[in-house]
């Protein structure tokens, strides 16, 4: 049995309003993505895992669920990798307070320590006009 063909190069996107009853949503639209890939199992856990942890970081960043900016999700298929782009407005941080009280423990780094444990390469972009956004990288391996 031979290994299906890798797929051309494509772009998927989704948004999403900023509210956590619709992580799950952006988690399912990257399992059908990167099914479409030669990733393992364990691999594409992996990359829902790591848009989860974005997309709940964009709504803690951009004020929570009173937030009405919504997410933007952009999957750069290729066919040796995948990107995913996690793009949202941080509305001036206004769910944070200007000086935040050190917690006992750091969630949020917490979050961008999975993300880069999960995925190959994890990049920060921000921008006044086009928000922040979050690329998430993993390259097909081999089999």
């Amino acid at each position: 049995m031979s290994l299906p063909s890798p797929p051309e190069a494509a772009v998927v996107s989704l948004s999403i309003p900023c509210r956590a009853e619709y992580v799950g949503v952006a988690r399912l639209a990257i399992l059908g993505v990167a099914s479409r890939l030669n990733f393992s199992y364990d691999e594409v856990e992996d990359l829902r895992l790591a848009v989860g942890e974005a997309c709940t970081s964009a709504i803690d960043r951009s004020g929570g669920e009173s937030s009405r900016t919504d997410i933007r999700i952009y999957c750069d298929i290729q066919p040796d990798a995948l990107t995913i782009s996690v793009n949202y407005k941080a509305n001036g941080e206004a769910g944070r307070p200007a000086v935040e009280p050190e917690p006992a423990v750091d969630t949020e780094n917490i979050g961008a320590l999975l993300m880069e444990i999960l995925v190959d390469s994890v990049e920060v972009q921000e921008d006044a006009e086009e928000g922040t956004t979050v690329r998430l990288n993993k390259k097909v391996r081999v089999q």
